[in-house]
C-alpha cells in the first residue's frame, strides 16, 4: 500500500507541476494530494516535499491559514465547475444530476464560508 500512495505522489505532484505552467489546470489542489500521499507513504518524501520551493510557495500559506488568493481560490471552482458543467451535460439520470448540483451548491457554500481569501 505505502509503494501505490508513493507512486500516486509523484504522479500528482507531476500534474501539479503542469498546472503551474497551464492556467486552466490548478496546482493547489494535486500538490495537496501529493502531500497527503507522501505522508501515507514515506516520512522521508513528505520531509522532503515539505521543505520544497513549490511547497512553500503554493501550499505553505493554505495549510497554515486555510486561507488562498483569489486566483487560486477562482482557477480552482472553475475548473471544478468545468468538469461538473461536461458531466452534467452527458449523463441522462436525473438522479446524478441533482447530485452534481447539490455538490456544486456545497462547494461554492464551503469555500464562500471556510476558505478565506488573501
Amino acid at each position: 500500500m505505502r509503494v501505490l500512495y508513493l507512486i500516486l505522489g509523484f504522479i500528482f505532484l507531476g500534474i501539479g507541476i503542469i498546472g503551474i505552467a497551464l492556467p486552466v489546470l490548478p496546482t493547489t489542489p494535486f500538490l495537496l494530494v501529493t502531500t497527503v500521499m507522501f505522508a501515507k507513504s514515506s516520512p522521508k518524501f513528505h520531509d522532503w516535499f515539505v521543505s520544497t520551493k513549490l511547497y512553500e510557495i503554493h501550499l505553505k500559506t493554505f495549510i497554515e491559514t486555510r486561507s488562498m488568493t483569489k486566483k487560486q481560490k477562482w482557477s480552482l471552482l472553475l475548473f471544478v465547475d468545468v468538469i461538473c458543467i461536461v458531466t452534467f451535460i452527458l449523463i441522462d439520470s436525473w438522479v446524478v444530476r441533482g447530485v452534481i448540483i447539490v455538490l456544486e451548491a456545497a462547494k461554492y457554500f464551503y469555500f464562500i464560508k471556510y476558505v478565506k481569501t488573501i
